[in-house]
């Protein structure tokens, strides 16, 4: 008799991404993946073009050295302090993978980031949840958390998918209050679009900590989602230098670092993306609580979106904007009950965006 293989059970959540299509929607407007406005800047579409004729070869740079170049000039910071991964996510998966063992503890948010939680899960370590105040990170609540079988606190600063973020002096009171030999790993992904007095990005107050590493990402601001590209630093090099050992080989494609590379550089585009950002959330803000619709002050490039006071549920709204070819993100994942979740999109998106909740909410 034939017996087949059959895989470990692994328990570890499944992550599910924003819609892109909705029923047979035709040219739908996805607003539900925190996905750039503008788009990538045409310096770095070139750029991807021009890889074109070298796709048939592996990257002349397992290391990604041009690009953490790059980083290194923009953000004055060490080169060899800097890892490059598929994505953000990728640099958590490698932080998890050489600094967890099955017992130790990982400190997540209660509205955090679920990548955080499935890959400590992946890696064997035990899930513990840290109340969040009014959806915003509490330090006291994390603090609390503590034991000493904790190894890593992940924080998302803004925080994904809650907008909320702690202020310069609470990031500082965590990592001061927490033990030295726990990683603080702080998560960036939407640092570039806050403009608010109290915020410092985990880069700009971290950037000497060996006991902190920071992720960042191209696929917000700067419109690289579709190539997955992002990066870590810590100022401890053994574990950078650990995370240089156990990553794949060319892990980052030659296309994401050739279009990374330039992206980087345009500064005139990123800040076009910054600007539009900001005058369209405080646009979208005022139109949310004409409509009652409580929301996040704005942040990041989202909003969430909590129907509460409402006549309309959030449920109902996802499908009367869905009938209307705009497709929100439903936060059933996160447990976060009558919410949505809206991306700010380019000019025209928002404009019929608002448009469409004034109608909806009357």
């Amino acid at each position: 008799m034939t017996r087949f293989l059959k895989p470990k059970k692994i328990k570890a959540e499944v992550y599910v991404g924003g819609l892109s299509s909705w029923e047979y929607l035709e040219n739908p407007i996805k607003l539900s993946a925190n996905e750039s406005a503008l788009g990538p800047s045409p310096k770095a579409i070139r750029a991807f073009t021009n890889s074109q004729d070298n796709l048939f070869r592996y990257p002349a740079d397992n290391d990604s050295e041009d690009l953490r170049s790059k980083i290194e000039d923009k953000f004055n910071i060490d080169r060899n302090r800097v890892i490059c991964g598929a994505g953000s996510d990728q640099i958590i998966d490698l932080i998890c993978k050489v600094l967890l063992d099955k017992g130790d503890e990982v400190i997540v948010t209660q509205f955090g980031f679920i990548m955080y939680r499935i890959y400590a899960s992946l890696h064997k370590a035990k899930i513990v949840f840290a109340r969040e105040e009014n959806f915003k990170a509490s330090v006291s609540s994390i603090l609390r958390k503590v034991t000493k079988k904790t190894k890593i606190v992940f924080l998302a600063n803004p925080n994904n998918p809650t907008g909320t973020y702690l202020s310069k002096n609470e990031i500082l009171d965590l990592r001061r209050k927490l033990r030295s030999h726990i990683l603080l790993v702080i998560d960036d992904a939407y640092a570039e679009f806050m403009n608010q007095n109290d915020f410092s990005s985990g880069l700009e107050l971290f950037r000497l900590n060996t006991n902190v590493l920071i992720t960042r990402t191209f696929s917000k601001i700067y419109g690289l989602a579709g190539l997955r590209l992002g990066w870590g630093y810590s100022a401890s090099k053994p574990i950078i230098d650990a995370m240089h050992k156990v990553k794949p080989p060319f892990n980052v494609n030659s296309a994401a670092l050739a279009a990374g590379v330039a992206a980087i550089q345009d500064t005139k585009w990123t800040k076009k993306a910054i600007e539009h950002n900001t005058l369209w959330s405080k646009k979208i803000f005022s139109v949310l609580n004409e409509c009652k619709i409580y929301t996040n002050k704005p942040t990041a490039n989202f909003f969430l979106m909590n129907f509460d006071k409402t006549k309309i549920s959030a449920k109902k709204a996802f499908e009367k904007l869905g009938r209307k070819r705009i497709i929100l993100r439903y936060m059933k994942e996160y447990k976060i009950r009558n919410t949505l979740r809206f991306t700010i999109g380019d000019k025209e998106a928002n404009e019929y965006f608002i448009k469409s909740i004034k109608e909806i909410c009357k």
